[in-house]
């Protein structure tokens, strides 16, 4: 599998089979605001994804470990 692959497995096709793809799986408005960030591009190396720097939950910030600048472009401000 590749890293793209293994992520849309535990994320989309997971929701898919379990019949939830309206409520998680994908980051659209409706949707439960449940995500993780990492500093690294997790496509090229997908350990980077045992590195989690931010984690949201509920649409809540549940841990911020980015830098100041990468905090403020995650929340959308420029």
């Amino acid at each position: 599998m590749t890293p793209a692959q293994a992520i849309q497995a535990a994320t989309m096709v997971n929701a898919e089979v379990m019949g939830w793809q309206d409520r998680i799986g994908s980051v659209e408005k409706g949707k439960y605001a449940d995500m993780i960030a990492v500093s690294g591009d997790p496509l090229k190396d997908i350990t980077e994804l045992e590195h989690v720097k931010f984690v949201m939950k509920g649409g809540k910030v549940a841990r911020n470990d980015l830098e100041p600048d990468k905090a403020l472009l995650s929340r959308g401000d420029k």
